[in-house]
């Protein structure tokens, strides 16, 4: 049907998932409220999904260690999720079944971010592929996601939003179930027992990285929670939502594309502070401007904002043993990407409801604190966890 090479197995399951993904993140609230559910509400249930990935990638994920047991997993938690959004088009709107809803759905959406990038970062290890030129697809597939539900809800109205959601997570499955040219095995990690998720805490370094991710990513909460309900009432329509939801991921696939070129010579620290000055830039930015079109070139600064920071931390978890490449991811994603955003995430809400857009320079302040933390060399992190251990 498909090539299934390593490069191309990764490459459509990523366009599949993420194309519902960019239904997810910039309609879901569009399509809660159309549903009946209040602003507050909205932030609780939006900030209940991080939350639940945040446990997912604290107490499920790391449980997946061996390289041999990433794909089997991700086929289950793929199923799981198209089951969940199944369940939110017949659930209605009672806000109960809502967040019953939404605790499955991410119970599965948590920990597929995190495995499948596990997945291409063992095949990158081996040189089967480069890593933001296969990211990049899940990119491309977040702006045909968006781009579409962005139309269709303009022309068939916000009750389409889910089920194009769900067209993206059945092709995800059925590419999910088959075996790649090169199935991921590791002989390194073959007699090693599962790393204490502790333990990798406590290193400062990781410590360090934690507190630097949730302070660049949680800043786009109020961005993922509530920006197309403000676009929608300083008049932007769904369709042009659409756009540039699409245009902002578009050029975070221009910076996974020339990644390996662009951050080359780059330590993990100095993009770390490029994507803290890109914050800072960007919301000020939206907080203040209003007119649509101005509002493209602001989002072209998601590719330093969120592609920046993530290839920073993506490289940090690549310079790391095997057997802590999906503990690391699970961090990465339970903690800055999952219990900060889901706190940030709810605050937001609440915040919206009494500042409106002045709840982005709130996001642009969070940059601050990054340019005066400094990671600590691989080599001396390693040094620190092994000694950590004795």
């Amino acid at each position: 049907m498909f090539n299934r090479s390593p490069y191309s197995w990764s490459s459509q399951y990523l366009w599949g998932f993420f194309f519902s993904y960019g239904v997810y993140l910039p309609f879901w609230a569009i399509w809660f409220k159309h549903i009946g559910v209040n602003d507050s509400d909205i932030g609780l249930l939006l900030g209940l999904g991080f939350a639940v990935r945040c446990i997912a990638n604290l107490v499920l994920t790391p449980r997946i260690h061996k390289v041999e047991h990433l794909i089997p997993a991700l086929r289950g938690f793929t199923l799981l999720g198209l089951v969940a959004c199944i369940i939110y088009i017949v659930c209605g709107g009672n806000l109960w079944a809502l967040a019953a809803v939404t605790i499955l759905f991410n119970l599965s959406a948590g920990p597929i971010v995190p495995l499948s990038d596990a997945i291409v970062n063992h095949y990158a290890k081996g040189g089967h592929l480069d890593y933001g030129r296969t990211r990049l697809w899940g990119s491309l597939a977040f702006i045909a996601g968006s781009t579409v539900v962005g139309v269709l809800a303009n022309h068939y109205g916000a009750d389409i939003i889910p089920w194009v959601a769900l067209s993206g997570l059945a092709f995800s499955q059925i590419m999910a179930v088959r075996n790649p040219a090169i199935m991921p095995v590791d002989e390194e990690t073959q007699a090693q027992v599962r790393p204490a998720l502790w333990g990798i805490l406590r290193n400062s370094a990781v410590i360090k990285l934690m507190v630097i991710a949730a302070l660049l990513q949680g800043s786009h909460a109020a961005y993922y929670g509530f920006s197309s309900i403000y676009w929608q009432k300083i008049g932007f329509d769904e369709s042009m939502i659409g756009y540039l939801w699409s245009f902002s991921v578009a050029a975070e696939v221009m910076v996974f594309l020339v990644s390996k070129r662009l951050f080359a010579g780059w330590s993990v620290n100095n993009m770390f502070r490029l994507a803290a000055f890109g914050v800072m830039v960007r919301w000020g930015l939206m907080a203040t401007l209003t007119d649509q079109w101005l509002m493209f070139p602001v989002q072209a600064l998601h590719g330093v904002t969120f592609a920046a920071a993530h290839l920073a931390t993506i490289r940090y978890i690549q310079q790391q043993p095997n057997s802590h490449s999906v503990a690391l991811q699970s961090l990465y994603n339970a903690i800055p990407l999952g219990a900060v955003m889901a706190i940030l995430t709810s605050a937001s809400g609440w915040m919206y409801g009494s500042w409106g857009a002045n709840v982005f320079w709130v996001m642009a302040a969070m940059a601050l604190p990054v340019f005066f933390i400094r990671m600590t060399p691989t080599q001396q992190v390693a040094t620190e966890y092994q000694a950590s251990k004795a």
